[in-house]
């Protein structure tokens, strides 16, 4: 910019030192893909993962209550009901 460079000119050699990776949209090369689709390949795997943890999650199992256990419950619950009148 001090020598007198032109937009262009300073864009052209930022390119050429640094690569397409500088601009703000890069052109659709090879060496830019994962630019472009980097962010939809995250998205789409982020997605297959939570899809199979959904898929693979095991539904909650049911157990018997005794007798015994019923009737706790059944006084602890009865206890705290005093408690809160």
């Amino acid at each position: 910019m001090q020598q007198g460079a032109s937009d262009s000119e300073i864009v052209d050699y930022m390119v050429a030192r640094y690569g397409d990776f500088v601009l703000y949209r890069p052109p659709l090369k090879l060496t830019t893909a994962l630019l472009w689709f980097g962010p939809l390949l995250l998205l789409a795997g982020g997605f297959v993962v939570m899809l199979r943890r959904v898929l693979r999650r095991r539904p909650a199992q049911d157990f018997e209550v005794t007798a015994s256990e019923h009737k706790r419950a059944a006084e602890l619950l009865a206890g705290n009901e005093a408690e809160r009148r």
